[in-house]
C-alpha cells in the first residue's frame, strides 16, 4: 500500500505527536509499506527528503496562526501524490483540505488527538469542516476508550472509532546510565517530583507548584520542558516562596531523558483541560517505573495511569489533592516499588510500538483491497 499521512510537523521537530507518526510511518515501511508524510516547513521554501524509508514532503509555510500552519502548497503537493490511503492526524484543519481536494479520494482514516478546547474562534470556523471529514472517514482512531466516551466529536460516531493506544519504546527507559543518574540523584535529593512536557496552559503547572508549598521541605519538583507558561510559573513560584525548590531543567535531550526519569521518585501530570488527551510522557514514567500522579479529566491520561494500580488519579485543578497523593509516594517506597513493577509490565504488555504499528496496519489491511493478482500488469 501507499499511504499518506498529513499531519503539520515531522521529526526533527520535537513532539509527542511528531514522534508517534515518525515510530509509525518507519515502522510500515519496515513490514513493506510505501510511505509519504506530508506537512508544513518552519520555512517558506518545500523540501522533499527521505528519513529511513518515509519520502517527507515539507511544504512551504506561509505563516502559523493558532498552532495551525499556513501552506497553500500542501495542497499543490498532495494532487501529484496516488495515495491507496490517506491517514489525517487531527485536529488539523490543512489536512481536511487536502483529502478534499483530491481528483480521486481514497479510504480515509483520522487519528483524533484531542478536542478543540482553547481556540473557540477557529473551531467556529473549523466546525462544518471537521463534523464533515470526521462523517467521511472509514476509520476513527483514538488514543483511549475514554475519550470515545467523553468527547462530543467522537460519542456519535462510536461504531466506526477503534482504540489504538500510543508507544513507548520501553527498553531505551529501562538502561539508563548509572554514573550520569547518581550525579543526578545528588543534585536532585530524594524526593524529588518530575514533570516532563512542554510549559503549556493545560498542564495545569501552576496548581504543582503550589502544590509544592503544601509538602515537606525536602521535596524538590524538577522541570523538564520549555514553553510560553515559563515566566508566569517563575513569578509565581517567587510569590509562593518555593523558588529554591524547583530545578529549571530545560529541554533535555532525548538520550539524557531516560536518566531525569530514573533519578526521580514520582511523576506528575497535573493537567485541568481536555487539551491534555492521552500523554505521552506517562508511558515514559511507566516504562521508567516511576509512579504516576495524573488528574481525571475523561481522556487518555487515567486510561495510562490506572489509579491504585500504577499511581494516582486525583481531581483537577486541585492543589491539595495533588500534594496528598505526592506525599503518601514520597513517605512509602514499598508502594513506590509496587506502582514500578506494575507500570513497567503495563507499558511491555499494552503500549510497545509493534503492537501499535500492528494494530495500525489491520486497519489499513480492512479497508484497502488487495488488487488480484491477474490484473496486475
Amino acid at each position: 500500500m501507499h499511504i499518506l499521512h498529513v499531519y503539520k510537523d515531522y521529526f526533527p521537530v520535537l513532539g509527542g505527536m511528531e514522534n508517534h507518526l515518525r515510530i509509525l510511518s518507519e515502522g510500515l515501511v519496515e513490514r513493506g509499506q510505501r510511505v509519504t508524510v506530508l506537512v508544513s516547513n518552519t520555512r517558506p521554501t518545500t523540501v522533499i527528503e527521505q528519513r529511513n524509508g518515509v519520502v517527507v514532503i515539507k511544504a512551504a509555510e506561509w505563516l502559523r496562526r493558532a498552532s495551525t500552519p499556513i501552506s497553500p502548497s500542501m495542497l499543490w503537493h498532495s494532487w501529484n501524490i496516488k495515495p491507496d490511503l490517506i491517514h489525517l492526524h487531527h485536529p488539523f484543519p490543512p489536512g481536511d483540505l487536502v483529502y478534499w481536494t483530491q481528483r480521486r479520494r481514497p479510504p480515509l482514516v483520522i487519528t483524533h488527538q484531542s478536542d478543540i478546547v482553547r481556540q473557540q474562534r477557529l473551531l467556529k470556523l473549523y466546525r462544518p469542516l471537521l463534523q464533515r471529514t470526521l462523517a467521511a472517514a472509514d476509520q476513527i482512531i483514538a488514543t483511549s476508550p475514554q475519550y470515545i466516551q467523553s468527547s462530543p466529536w467522537l460519542q456519535p460516531l462510536a461504531a466506526k472509532c477503534t482504540v489504538v493506544p500510543l508507544s513507548v519504546d520501553a527498553e531505551r527507559f529501562n538502561s539508563p546510565d548509572p554514573q550520569r543518574t547518581s550525579a543526578l540523584k545528588q543534585r536532585f535529593g530524594p524526593d524529588a517530583i518530575l514533570f516532563v512536557g512542554r510549559l503549556r496552559y493545560y498542564k495545569g503547572l501552576h496548581f504543582l507548584v503550589e502544590a509544592l508549598t503544601l509538602l515537606p521541605a525536602s521535596a524538590k519538583l524538577v522541570m523538564v520542558g520549555i514553553g510560553p507558561e515559563e515566566a508566569r510559573l517563575r513569578s509565581l513560584a517567587n510569590e509562593l516562596n518555593v523558588a529554591d525548590r524547583i530545578i529549571w531543567a530545560g529541554e533535555v535531550d532525548d538520550a539524557e531523558l531516560p536518566n531525569y526519569y530514573a533519578s526521580t521518585s514520582v511523576f506528575v501530570l497535573p493537567a485541568h483541560l481536555r487539551s491534555e488527551a492521552f500523554g505521552i510522557v506517562q508511558l515514559e514514567a511507566l516504562a521508567a517505573g516511576l509512579p504516576i500522579v495524573s488528574t481525571e479529566l475523561g481522556t487518555g491520561t487515567s486510561y495510562v495511569n490506572q489509579h491504585g494500580k500504577t499511581g494516582f488519579v486525583v481531581p483537577p485543578a486541585n492543589p491539595q489533592a495533588l500534594a496528598q497523593a505526592i506525599h503518601v509516594l514520597l513517605a512509602n517506597p514499598t508502594l513506590r516499588a509496587h506502582f514500578s513493577a506494575a507500570g513497567q509490565l503495563r507499558a511491555r504488555q499494552e503500549f510497545t510500538p509493534e503492537l501499535m504499528i500492528e494494530r495500525v496496519l489491520a486497519i489499513y489491511q480492512r479497508l484497502v483491497q488487495p488488487v488480484p493478482s491477474d490484473m496486475v500488469s
